[in-house]
């Protein structure tokens, strides 16, 4: 890890599966996209999924060779302590070595102490908003529609978890905001705006492309919606809106993920609609994405939502709450509605019903956006931070930490 050519030098560190499902497939494509862009990548993952790029260097803090700690032996939270004390500690060795270190929530708070130590600048992942807003937002919601979340839920109320947070949050040189909902969600929160930077996620153009097919003619509009069936992705929404709408009449509405037991047995009566399909958790998203006119994705609390994007890269579009990312822009990519705005969201899938030009329109303006929300071109952003934090940090223009965690606040549009 040598300065060649003003490259930068990076540690990378995980503190889950590298290339696994969900935010473990964000990171790997974050180090595919940071060294296509030209970092110098050090990466401790807690293991490895998939395979990096060649010139990576990789050393798997909870793994060795074929043998991997199992996550469930000492608990989630102790498990991803156990890798940030790892990691620490190989820093004390790297002093010197590094540029900047990118950390990832819950596996950071002794890096980012090191680090601050030694004098290395620090960012710190956020993929979701500040997380008290999220546990409080959903939490209410949940409320609302009398559905129970278990105690191990990543959204429920957990004070320790908050806390370790919280304090990382304070640590970190830059919280890196994939959306500007995430950054409003900061603010709100007392954050400077100083501290919060802005980068992306994009999607893999070689998986989710538009089919060769030409586009069949068809009454029926097809909505589709994937992810994980959570109250914070807002499937409640969906369906209402779309039973309000006369789409619903000769349409269909694709649900591919898996269900909260108690979410779906509350919305049992509009899953029974016969223009519903439940598909379960489904490993052909980008065929179905390619099938359907639109995605919807309602959700009350985000970080980013990587759907949006896979979903305009394969000519399906997008009709997201603002809680999405800003990439799927209103009446020019897709459509954006309100959080909780079914009124809203019922008339754009209506619209989109009745006007097939327009959903040409933003079906081919997605399109055109592909070279801009690529994985490659997120990559080219983030280092782009990188080298923006690295030189606020040497002319100490990096703003002074909170003194204590502020009062959550909750507010919707």
């Amino acid at each position: 890890m040598r300065h060649s050519n003003g490259r930068v030098r990076v540690l990378y560190s995980f503190p889950n599966r590298l290339g696994a499902d969900r935010i473990c497939y964000t990171a790997w494509q974050q180090v595919n996209g940071l060294a296509a862009a030209g970092a110098d990548l050090l990466v401790f993952p807690g293991s490895l999924s998939r395979p990096v790029p060649p010139g990576v260097k990789v050393r798997p803090t909870l793994a060795r060779g074929s043998l991997r700690l199992p996550y469930r032996l000492l608990g989630p939270l102790r498990t991803v302590a156990l890798h940030d004390w790892i990691v620490s500690r190989q820093i004390e060795q790297l002093a010197g070595q590094i540029d900047i270190i990118h950390t990832w929530p819950l596996g950071a708070l002794e890096t980012l102490k090191t680090a601050a130590r030694l004098g290395i600048p620090t960012v710190l992942e956020r993929p979701n908003a500040h997380t008290g807003f999220a546990m409080e937002v959903v939490k209410k919601e949940c409320e609302r529609l009398g559905v129970v979340l278990p105690p191990d839920h990543e959204h429920a109320y957990n004070a320790d978890k908050l806390h370790r947070e919280e304090e990382e949050y304070r640590l970190a040189d830059r919280l890196l905001c994939p959306c500007e909902f995430v950054v409003k969600t900061f603010l709100d929160n007392g954050y400077a705006m100083e501290k919060l930077s802005r980068h992306f996620y994009g999607f893999d153009e070689k998986a989710y492309h538009p089919s060769c097919e030409p586009r069949k003619e068809k009454r029926g509009l097809t909505m589709l919606f994937v992810g994980v069936c959570a109250v914070r992705k807002g499937v409640h929404f969906a369906l209402e809106a779309w039973l309000q709408s006369p789409a619903c009449k000769d349409g269909t509405f694709l649900i591919a993920g898996e269900f909260l037991p108690d979410y779906q047995k509350k919305l049992a009566p509009l899953l029974a609609h016969p223009s519903v399909q439940v598909l379960g958790h489904r490993n052909d998203v980008p065929e179905l994405m390619r099938q359907s006119d639109i995605l919807v994705l309602p959700s009350i609390e985000e970080g980013f939502g990587l759907v949006i994007t896979e979903a305009m890269g394969s000519g399906c579009v997008p009709l997201a709450s603002e809680a999405c990312t800003e990439l799927c822009a209103h009446m020019e990519t897709g459509l954006m509605h309100r959080v909780g705005d079914v009124a809203a969201l019922t008339q754009h899938i209506t619209m989109l019903h009745e006007d097939r030009a327009l959903l040409e329109r933003l079906r081919t303006a997605g399109l055109k956006s592909i070279p801009e929300i690529t994985w490659t071109a997120a990559g080219v952003r983030l280092l782009e931070v990188y080298r923006e934090t690295i030189a606020a940090y040497s002319s100490g223009a990096v703003p002074e930490t909170a003194e204590a965690p502020q009062e959550v606040h909750v507010k919707h549009g």
